[in-house]
């Protein structure tokens, strides 16, 4: 289902398609370091990870992260959606894009459109976004999004700190 098209991007529910995609991007270094290690490191996992995380949160909430792909050739290339996280009240914004394609415009291309379905579609009251302090790129890309930074917080079952964005 699509729930964004912006003048470059669709963006779109994840399917178990999906998984090839998935399996690649969170293997990614970009993605190890600023994200984490999800341990998919096989297409059943990719499958697992699409099930239990972004298919589950669609089924739950009606909103997860959302595949964005090129529409020149439909091409996979990140993704980009909403989040309902333990230890946060409000919903929050994520998002990560395979290395080839960053720094192009993109992820503030598909952030901004997810933030405003988020928004108008789904008529969230408060929208936030956390990253860690090292994530330069993710930072700027908030603040481009108009969000600033609040405070440090801890969430459950984590020992880094991480900056909270409203």
């Amino acid at each position: 289902m699509l729930i964004a098209e912006t003048a470059r991007l669709y963006v779109r529910y994840f399917t178990l398609d999906d998984a090839p995609f998935i399996l690649q991007l969170l293997n990614s270094p970009t993605w190890l370091t600023f994200i984490g290690d999800r341990k998919v490191r096989s297409l059943d996992d990719a499958r697992n990870y699409l099930v239990n995380g972004p298919i589950a949160s669609y089924d739950r909430y009606g909103f997860g992260l959302y595949l964005v792909a090129l529409k020149e050739g439909n091409k996979s290339i990140g993704m980009s959606g909403l989040i309902k996280r333990d230890g946060l009240d409000d919903v929050d914004v994520g998002f990560a894009l395979h290395p080839d394609y960053e720094g192009q415009g993109y992820a503030y291309e598909a952030t901004a459109a997810v933030m405003d379905y988020g928004r108008h579609t789904l008529q969230l009251p408060r929208i936030v976004a956390i990253t860690t302090e090292e994530n330069k790129h993710s930072i700027a890309l908030l603040q481009k999004i108009g969000l600033h930074h609040e405070k440090m917080i801890l969430l459950p079952g984590n020992e880094r700190e991480y900056m909270y964005f409203s």
